[in-house]
């Protein structure tokens, strides 16, 4: 092995030749070439499971298995690393570990014949007939297999995505229909986000075998990714029922609790698999799960304002994990918490590591800023701020011009005249009050005031809005050509009733009370009150709006769990923020008077006149208990959860003034922006 540059094309040719050398039994040769090769990328997993198995060929299984340790301290998800491990142990002649270690290769990647076929010997070996039944069983069904399912299924379980894709799409061309290959290419899907081709692929696979119950598990899963959760319930009920005790069908109930709102059913879900969970403090795997199930239980119990039981249950993630970014970030976005000096040095010691997996960095550098951010050292929790903004933009595909263009079609179709003359269609019902504008704007303590009003239903930041206009936009989407919003040209008046009435039925399920309103509190739909107008043209629509400069800095600071991409650099929200105040304006053109404009500034100021002006946009008398929305004790799953269960305070309005020294590439980005945003 000679010189070697630090392109993947180089280092997977490196890595066919050491295979080569193993496979001719040259391990020393094979060690000695590998050695330069890992101290150049220490952190190339096939390097180091090429190093750990020739070192086993060797017999230097102390060695081995410190190799081992390394690379499976940093990815224990890795199965082959495991399986390699059990392997030592068999040379080592010690049962009770290979098993453990093979169990674990097995339960991450079931698509191991060796791993099966020596798990099925070792049990064999100490009497077990019983789970070497299971494992033989195990093999036998992977031989019935094409060699390339197993070939990419073992591929997509370690994380390759891109060959086990290739592999299994050529596959189904020769072979055609084939569920288990339909399934993994649909978790392929559901692993690249391309959900719509997952369902549908789940779906074709569940027809043709309807008993695949591992198909029917991973439907469950998009189902549950697609937010559509009425569906995700009634196809997990004949399997929690038949199963009770599966972890992961009592996993699934609980994010369908929490996707249904009824988060007291979830937090006993959470509840109940940490008691039958055992505590493994060794296992990294059991300790990830034991802290994901207490981080969960967390959200659940913040939602429904139990403070103190959330703060215990983030903390215990914490304790688990220590380098648990989103348990510490989760404390964070509580807002109203504080950290102890002790709790920063836990967070910095973890940002700093880069043992610390960069997911967890992220969290723990959000996390970093608030809890400096109320000590008052501005200059570090900038700092802070900063790095996670620039790594959650450096892995982001965030483009602004695919939302400037989407902006410009919508002007261009949704004129007067485009709605003049629909006018009188859609579903006629005056249920939804849409609250929409920018993240962190006001809009979840609008949505709490209304939701204090006897007739008006507080929900959630529902889906179904952007569900339709995927609909719309068509399969594989053409983002620097969309075919939405111009599609709504093509629609008829019988079509766009039934839009509204189907947007209708599917929010259904989250009106728990049944009061004759209910609040639609999905900040982006603001990009779609053309649509909106047009399925649902006697629903009230309400712009919440902040001052840009509080509005983009408070987006700065703030880690969402998934969306709002344009919030992680500077220019990317200003951009955003002058985007919408252009697209608000057409709206008033084309559709005026259509959308009420509330200023988050204003309802400070004056509260009762700016709550008067809102129900008399929904229609309904005005009521005292807007006025007290604090002592309102509904769920709540934003993150100003905690702030809207306490009086208003004028405190954060200036709180960017804070940061003004670092925040002069915003003013210059906001522009004229900053004069013309009330208008």
């Amino acid at each position: 092995m000679t010189e070697i540059t630090s392109s993947a094309g180089t280092i997977e040719q490196a890595v066919t030749r050491l295979r080569d050398l193993q496979r001719a039994n040259r391990h020393d040769a094979a060690l000695q070439a590998v050695q330069p090769l890992l101290a150049a990328h220490p952190l190339n997993r096939d390097l180091a499971l090429i190093e750990a198995i020739s070192l086993r060929h060797l017999h230097r299984f102390d060695d081995c298995l410190a190799r081992l340790d390394a690379l499976m301290d940093r990815q224990p998800g890795y199965s082959l690393g495991w399986q390699e491990r059990g392997l030592v142990h068999i040379a080592q002649r010690d049962a009770p570990l290979a098993i453990a270690a093979l169990v674990r290769a097995v339960a991450i990647n079931p698509a191991l014949p060796m791993a099966w076929r020596m798990l099925e010997g070792v049990y064999r070996l100490v009497g077990d007939t019983a789970n070497a039944a299971h494992a033989a069983a195990q093999g036998a069904a992977l031989k019935a297999l094409p060699p390339e399912v197993v070939h990419a299924t073992a591929l997509f379980s370690d994380g390759d995505l891109v060959p086990a894709e290739a592999i299994i799409r050529q596959f189904l061309i020769g072979f055609g229909d084939h569920p288990e290959a339909m399934r993994l290419l649909a978790r392929i899907g559901l692993a690249r986000e391309v959900l719509d081709d997952a369902e549908a692929l789940l779906a074709a696979a569940l027809t043709i075998a309807p008993d695949h119950r591992p198909a029917r598990i991973d439907y469950i899963d998009v189902l549950i990714a697609r937010h559509k959760y009425a569906e995700a319930d009634r196809e997990l009920a004949p399997l929690l029922a038949a199963t009770p005790h599966d972890q992961r069908l009592r996993t699934q109930a609980g994010t369908i609790c929490v996707g249904l709102g009824r988060h007291d059913d979830a937090v006993a879900h959470y509840r109940s698999l940490l008691a039958d969970l055992p505590v493994l403090p060794d296992d990294p795997v059991n300790r990830a799960t034991r802290a994901d199930l207490n981080l969960w239980m967390g959200h659940a119990l913040k939602t429904i304002g139990q403070r103190d039981a959330a703060i215990a249950a983030y903390r215990e993630a914490a304790a688990i994990r220590p380098e648990f970014g989103d348990a510490w970030w989760s404390l964070a976005n509580l807002k109203t918490f504080r950290f102890t000096d002790a709790d920063i040095a836990v967070m910095q010691a973890g940002e700093a590591s880069e043992a610390t997996a960069p997911v967890d960095r992220v969290h723990l550098a959000f996390a970093l800023g608030k809890a400096l951010e109320d000590k008052r050292d501005h200059a570090a929790s900038w700092d802070y701020y900063a790095r996670g903004n620039g790594h959650r933009r450096a892995e982001s595909r965030y483009r602004p011009e695919v939302i400037e263009t989407n902006t410009a079609e919508q002007i261009r179709v949704c004129t007067g005249a485009f709605f003049a003359e629909r006018a009188g269609w859609g579903c006629a019902a005056r249920d939804p009050i849409f609250v929409l504008g920018l993240p962190r704007a006001g809009s979840t303590l609008l949505e709490q005031i209304l939701a204090s009003h006897p007739q008006i239903e507080g929900t959630q930041e529902l889906p179904d809005i952007q569900r339709i206009v995927l609909e719309l936009q068509g399969r594989e989407p053409d983002l620097d050509h969309p075919r939405y919003p111009g599609t709504m040209a093509d629609l008829t008046a019988d079509q766009a009733r039934a839009l509204g009435e189907g947007y209708l039925a599917d929010t259904r399920v989250h009106r728990s009370e049944g009061r004759p309103l209910f609040i639609d509190k999905m900040p982006n739909n603001f990009r779609h009150i053309g649509l909106i107008h047009l399925i649902l043209p006697n629903a009230t629509i309400i712009d919440a709006r902040r001052e840009p400069m509080a509005c983009c800095f408070s987006n700065l600071k703030q880690l969402f769990a998934q969306g709002q991409e344009f919030t992680y650099a500077v220019d990317d929200i200003a951009r955003y923020y002058r985007t919408y105040l252009n697209l608000m304006r057409h709206w008033d053109t084309a559709l005026p008077g259509r959308v009420l404009r509330v200023i988050h500034e204003d309802v400070i100021d004056d509260l009762e006149g700016q709550v008067r002006r809102m129900l008399d946009a929904c229609g309904v008398p005005f009521d005292p208990a807007c006025l007290a929305f604090h002592e309102n004790r509904r769920s709540v799953r934003t993150p100003s959860s905690e702030q809207v269960r306490q009086p208003l305070f004028r405190t954060g309005l200036d709180q960017w003034r804070s940061y003004e020294a670092w925040l002069e590439p915003l003013e210059l980005a906001l522009g004229d922006a900053l004069t013309t945003w009330r208008t």
